[in-house]
């Protein structure tokens, strides 16, 4: 049978593209109903209403016909009229709500028909070469690497149909583009936030002449992003969210998602997750909880800066200045002001703890009210910034890598010898001296800050992502030594992960969206724990702790093994020779 025929066959509702305003939407065929004079659902409801007053009008005088001995054949105008009415709402009322009743009682359905006339031309040994090729497809669909299938054909386009604008839309998108309506301020003057984002969208695409057709629009809360997360949306980005576990942490199972587009990083991850389960689970140590916030400040004179430094720092002022910072938050406590001179400008190092929350915007409160409180016992202290870098946020720093900021937690387990050797494919030796040289003496010859790992940035941002965190505090999020040593007289080895700067928190931020909100329940976190303050965040920075020390397991007995390239061509590249193929 001619394959044209075939699919043409089962394309019941065709939809054609329509480009409206630089933007190319779906528009479907027209249907029998639009040719109606009336909206659909009235003429269903004069139809209705036509039917059965014609049928009581009928009965009704039928009934008084059969009391006077009338002839029922006998009929007038009206009744004439009624007659035709009611076979004309019949015919209506049964091609709408009973055609398809009808046509499945009379013949099969029209797949059915197209299956039949398919079998009735297709020999029998092309069937079953037909059903041989489905089950091979069927069986290689998950074997086939992830760039071998990009490079054999173009990538799927995510399109989403979007509604073309109304009159008044139109009128709102034309005074964004000549600049007569900004447009950061649509939300406030629309009150509606999709609304917004759609004539954002809509007024970005004329005035740059490029298509956004590929970034979804629809099926996303803007109400729960307005004044929160992000400003001025036109959209959303598609991120996978995989799963690596069991972890075994604690004597706790834990389902971790990871949010990536790396081949290898959720199933290396995973990996590492069975080798550590299979050896008994491993174990974490929270040292350290507090964030940390350093204004900076300058004086005339740096005699005068050291004046305020020696009373920071005194421990006798240290009761007075905590009730004051405490004043922002029923959580934010102030746990230490640690102060460093640079001439006469003063840097101000204060840790918080922060309870469930990451806690940067509750610590800002609680030093901006100290600095207040300071002024009237120095007002020739000039504050230059709230945040003077001594902090430090988002940027590689020794002081996060000495002092610690956000959780400092260290994770360890052993591994025994034989899942060394059946489930990593390496051995204890091999590893203790990669991590020696790799972790080791190559960080250090790179002059490496905090980086004395193989790659835990790759796992902290996976999860940061899935949970809501802030993707950028990855950076001292990250930092992190990782330590492997034979143990029990060099059968099993011993692996740890001493990470000092992991900022996470459970509340505010990303983690209220719906997505990133499901992610912290599936690891049981989600929001704040009413019966321990802060204990569902520091539970997160030592999951984080335990998947990175799943990752570096990993990733170091691929490399031991000689494995990393092998893994990385099945799931993340071609194993194609580009060589020999013809362009």
């Amino acid at each position: 049978m001619d394959m044209s025929r075939r699919s043409t066959n089962k394309t019941m509702a065709p939809v054609r593209p329509m480009k409206m305003g630089g933007v190319v939407y779906d528009r479907k065929e027209p249907k029998a109903s639009d040719a109606l004079p009336l909206p659909l659902y009235l003429t269903n409801a004069v139809f209705f209403t036509l039917f059965f007053s014609v049928v009581y009008f009928l009965l009704t005088r039928w009934r008084e016909k059969i009391r006077n001995s009338t002839p029922l054949h006998i009929v007038d105008l009206s009744e004439i009229v009624a007659i035709v009415a009611f076979f004309a709402s019949f015919i209506y009322l049964l091609g709408f709500f009973g055609i398809d009743f009808v046509q499945s009682i009379i013949r099969p359905s029209a797949d059915v028909w197209a299956a039949e006339d398919d079998d009735a031309s297709v020999t029998a040994d092309a069937i079953a070469q037909k059903h041989d090729e489905e089950a091979i497809l069927k069986e290689e669909a998950c074997k086939v690497p992830c760039g071998a299938a990009l490079v054999d054909s173009p990538p799927p386009q995510f399109t989403q149909a979007v509604p073309p604008p109304t009159e008044e839309d139109e009128e709102i998108i034309k005074s964004v583009v000549e600049g007569k309506m900004p447009s950061y301020s649509l939300e406030s003057k629309l009150g509606d936030c999709k609304r917004a984002a759609s004539i954002r969208r809509e007024a970005l695409q004329r005035k740059t002449g490029k298509s956004l057709a590929g970034l979804p629009l629809e099926n996303f809360d803007y109400e729960s992003i307005l004044g929160q997360c992000c400003e001025m949306p036109i959209g959303y980005v598609q991120i996978p969210v995989g799963i690596a576990g069991p972890l075994l942490l604690d004597g706790i199972e834990y389902m971790v998602p990871m949010a990536t587009t790396e081949g290898c990083l959720v199933a290396s991850t995973n990996r590492g997750c069975k080798a550590i389960n299979l050896s008994g689970g491993a174990s974490s140590v929270l040292l350290r909880d507090g964030m940390s916030r350093a204004p900076v400040v300058r004086f005339a004179t740096a005699q005068r800066a050291a004046q305020l430094k020696f009373f920071l720092e005194d421990p006798v002022n240290f009761e007075t200045l905590s009730m004051v910072f405490n004043r922002s938050s029923r959580f934010g406590r102030l746990q230490s002001i640690k102060c460093a001179i640079a001439g006469k400008n003063l840097y101000l190092r204060f840790s918080c703890s922060t309870g469930d929350a990451m806690g940067m915007n509750m610590i800002s409160k609680g030093v901006q009210n100290v600095l207040d409180f300071l002024q009237n016992d120095f007002p020739d202290m000039d504050v230059i910034g709230i945040s003077g870098n001594f902090c430090s946020d988002k940027k590689p720093a020794a002081v996060n890598w000495i002092e610690g900021r956000g959780k400092s937690v260290v994770c360890e387990a052993i591994i025994s010898g034989d899942v060394v050797r059946k489930v990593l494919k390496t051995n204890v030796e091999a590893l203790v001296e990669l991590n020696m040289l790799k972790n080791l003496a190559g960080s250090a010859m790179a002059g490496a800050l905090g980086g004395f790992n193989a790659h835990a940035s790759n796992i902290v941002s996976a999860v940061y992502i899935a949970t809501g965190q802030d993707p950028a505090q990855n950076v001292e999020s990250s930092h992190c030594i990782t330590m492997l040593e034979a143990v029990n007289d060099g059968k099993d080895l011993h692996v740890s992960v001493t990470m000092p700067s992991i900022e996470v928190g459970t509340v505010g931020g990303g983690t209220q969206l719906a997505s990133q909100s499901a992610c912290l329940n599936l690891l049981g976190v989600k929001g704040a724990n009413r019966e321990a303050a802060g204990s569902n965040a520091r539970l997160l920075a030592t999951i984080v702790a335990g998947s990175v020390l799943a990752g570096e397991l990993s990733l170091m007995s691929a490399l031991a093994a000689g494995q990393l390239v092998k893994s990385h061509m099945k799931y993340n590249r071609s194993s194609k020779d580009v060589s020999k193929i013809s362009s």
